[in-house]
Parts: C-alpha cells; sequence; structure tokens
C-alpha cells in the first residue's frame, strides 16, 4: 500500500500545492473483498522537508454482502467527522514504516492527537518506486 498508492500521494501532493499551508488527500488500495484507506496529510515542516501524517484503516466488502447485501456506506471511506471509519494503529504503523524507509525519514514515527502517525521526510521530488 506505502508503495502503490501513499509515496505517489504524498509526492503528488507536494508538487500540487504551496508551502506554508497542509495539504490532503485520501486514497484506496484493494479489491472485490476489502479496501485498504488512507488519509494523507502533509505539510512542509522546514527547508527541504515534509512532515506526513497518515492514518489507515480496511473496509470490508464481504462483510457488506452478507449481512445485507448492500456495498459498504460512503461514510466507511472517511474518517470523522465526515465519516465513520475508525484507525487501525498496526495497519497505519505497518504502511508509515515501510514509507518512512522509502522516503529516508528524519524522524520516527510519532503520534497525533486525532489518531495519525507522522515523519519528516527530505523533500525528494525526483522519487519513483
Amino acid at each position: 500500500m506505502a508503495r502503490a498508492v501513499v509515496e505517489p500521494a504524498v509526492l503528488k501532493l507536494v508538487r500540487q500545492y504551496p508551502r506554508g499551508r497542509p495539504f490532503s488527500t485520501t486514497v484506496a488500495f484493494g479489491g472485490d473483498d476489502f479496501s485498504m484507506c488512507a488519509d494523507v496529510r502533509a505539510q512542509w515542516a522546514a527547508p527541504g522537508q515534509v512532515k506526513i501524517a497518515l492514518a489507515c484503516w480496511v473496509v470490508n466488502m464481504d462483510t457488506a454482502r452478507y449481512l445485507g447485501d448492500n456495498p459498504p456506506a460512503e461514510a466507511e471511506m472517511c474518517l470523522p467527522p465526515e465519516g465513520t471509519a475508525e484507525w487501525d494503529e498496526e495497519l497505519t504503523s505497518r504502511v508509515i514504516g515501510h514509507l518512512a524507509t522509502r522516503m529516508n525519514a528524519l524522524t520516527t514515527a510519532l503520534p497525533t492527537t486525532d489518531e495519525h502517525l507522522t515523519i519528516t521526510v527530505p523533500l525528494v521530488l525526483g522519487q519513483s518506486g
């Protein structure tokens, strides 16, 4: 998930938005049975550095089919206050750990007050993976 959708989302955000203000997006990765979702926020931390906050969760498509033959509610695809999703701390930790390695993080992952983990990474716009 980190390589497929989170890292490209971070790089796209950094390229598209001006310095000095935070920016965010929600991305999903999965298939018919489940979707892993990630709320990704980025903010310029210092010259040449970006602070990334991440929260991940899983939306189980099969459970919705078996318990009512309906797709998951749109609210399950968003964290509060817009939605009803609950972050998965273990999944978030694994994804941000992989992202930290891929992007040469300058800090270890630290928790925020709103159930995200944050790292600071050097800004290298030419990275690919």
